[in-house]
């Protein structure tokens, strides 16, 4: 009798070792942060911020409009930031530079990047002004640079371009970067428009495909020409915008062309902040709201 029931014990404990075992393998979602690398595409409202993170640095591309910047500061806090090894201004319309005095007042930022592009705002003499102030070690991107990310992670500068395409064009002469890990990239674009996408063509059209784009100027018509995003050919694409924002971004024909690219669409007005993961072989793509 005794030998039966150590029997029965013991295929219980066996069975009962499986379920434990099936309930405790982790979703792939809630396992998102332990990825090696985690970009963020922020819902910042009407403009644009990337955070992204490897194993050895954090980085931000662009910080978004004033009006957000105190969402900026607490969505940076929330995820545990303290320090930014690298910000990437993509160029100095308010939008995307907006948010970058708080940044400067609320973290440490070791590094500050730009396209060199000027402009006569307030809000960029102020930029200027802080950063010498504060001696942030500070250089300008162009076409042909690259950056390390650290943790494998790199950054290839496939734009602006020079000469620039005009002093006036900021938009055009926005920076525009490959982030490459393993067999994973992801384009950041900037606001970069037609103009824009055919230099890019025509110097790096074998470089341009990727698994993800951010798409150029939040969406607008005067951007992703179809010659451009057939290079790229992303299986995905991110747009930031502002819920109904007065640029009525993204436009109605940019979103068909996604749609006939058979490409993902993730937008930060109907999904929120976009997570972004990968182990250098695979990605995932996960929306605040589904």
């Amino acid at each position: 009798m005794k030998r039966l029931t150590h029997g029965i014990l013991f295929a219980v404990f066996i069975i009962l070792g499986t379920l434990l075992a099936a309930c405790s393998a982790i979703p792939a979602h809630l396992s998102a942060p332990k990825a090696p690398l985690i970009i963020d595409v922020i819902d910042i409202g009407q403009g644009d911020a990337s955070l992204i993170r490897t194993a050895k640095e954090v980085i931000l591309i662009d910080t978004g409009d004033v009006p957000a910047r105190g969402k900026l500061v607490d969505y940076l806090k929330k995820q545990g930031i303290t320090t930014i090894d690298k910000v990437i201004i993509t160029h100095p319309h308010a939008d995307h530079l907006g948010g970058m005095a708080s940044v400067l007042e609320n973290f440490t930022v070791k590094q500050i990047y730009d396209s060199g592009q000027t402009t006569t705002t307030a809000l960029y003499r102020q930029y200027l002004s802080t950063v010498k102030k504060r001696k942030i070690p500070f250089a300008v991107l162009a076409a042909g640079d690259q950056l390390d990310f650290g943790g494998g992670v790199t950054f290839k500068v496939f734009g602006p371009q020079k000469p620039y395409i005009s002093d006036s064009e900021l938009n055009n002469n926005s920076i525009v970067g490959k982030l490459i890990y393993g067999q994973f990239s992801m384009l950041f674009t900037g606001d970069a428009e037609k103009e824009a996408e055919e230099r890019l063509q025509k110097n790096y059209a074998s470089e341009l495909r990727t698994n993800v784009l951010k798409s150029p100027h939040h969406g607008s018509r005067t951007s992703s020409s179809w010659p451009f995003l057939k290079e790229v050919s992303p299986d995905a694409i991110t747009i930031s915008a502002g819920a109904d924002n007065e640029y009525q971004h993204p436009h109605t024909v940019t979103l068909k062309k996604y749609t006939e690219l058979k490409a993902q669409i993730y937008r930060t007005d109907l999904n929120g902040s976009i997570r972004i993961t990968s182990d250098g072989k695979t990605y995932q793509m996960i929306k605040e709201k589904p």
